[in-house]
């Protein structure tokens, strides 16, 4: 026979289990507010902007032809600013302190979208460092541009700047922590249905057709001693009563 569930018997159990799927949740949400507010290491990103500078003919005009080589070309120029030609050089400006793997891992290359501006952009845990390691890698890779491709076609078109309050790309507590939150939510309300779902106690007559296959001709209340108690002591009250009011 297919069983179903109630609507009634999805909030009995969440009303059960309520105590556990709170307690999960908040347990998950702090763990991830307290690791993404003291564990993390916070993340700052700086770019410098690039522009790779169309030529112009003898009659003064733009090629087209030209700009579409300039754009082309980009790919070529994101592959050999993060090469160890430049690299090596811009870790030799820093005086060393980032070596050229580890700036190769904390820079990225890329055009913005189909335009002849390159963007390189670092992540670094300090604000400073990153903003001066992207503008040493853009004036590293203008001046050996030339050397390296026989052409002068680069000019820095917008350096990495340091703001007041600089802020970092990650981690994002909120976030983290809202997602905890759900996670934490729904996990809770799943192992409240997982420990209804195996727990083969009887809890009611319908449990009982289900396991034994037979119709239930009765059930027996329970009561208990207090009430018992109880009962005799209303009933002596009134007998007591009864006797007082016919010997008056």
């Amino acid at each position: 026979m297919e069983e179903t569930i109630s609507l009634k018997e999805i909030f009995q159990t969440i009303k059960k289990r309520l105590w556990l799927i709170v307690l999960l949740t908040v347990v998950l949400t702090t763990v991830s507010g307290v690791v993404s507010y003291f564990l993390l290491t916070p993340i700052y990103q700086s770019s410098t902007q690039l522009l790779v500078n169309q030529s112009k003919n003898e009659q003064g005009t733009v090629d087209v032809n030209q700009i579409r080589s300039n754009v082309e070309i980009i790919s070529t120029y994101n592959v050999i600013i993060k090469s160890p030609a430049i690299l090596d050089t811009v870790s030799t400006e820093l005086g060393g302190e980032e070596t050229a793997s580890s700036l190769n891992s904390i820079i990225s290359v890329g055009p913005e979208g189909t335009s002849q501006i390159l963007k390189i952009t670092v992540e670094h845990p300090d604000p400073v460092m990153a903003a001066k390691i992207a503008n040493t890698t853009a004036e590293v890779f203008q001046s050996k541009v030339m050397d390296l491709m026989n052409v002068d076609n680069v000019t820095i078109l917008s350096p990495a700047q340091i703001g007041e309050n600089p802020s970092p790309i990650k981690p994002q507590p909120i976030l983290n922590m809202a997602i905890a939150f759900v996670i934490g939510l729904m996990a809770g309300v799943g192992l409240a249905f997982l420990l209804e779902f195996l727990d083969n106690t009887v809890k009611n007559e319908q449990d009982v057709e289900k396991l034994l296959n037979l119709p239930v001709l009765g059930s027996i209340t329970v009561i208990e001693d207090k009430d018992i108690q109880e009962a005799m002591q209303r009933n002596q009250l009134k007998a007591r009563t009864r006797g007082e009011t016919v010997g008056s």
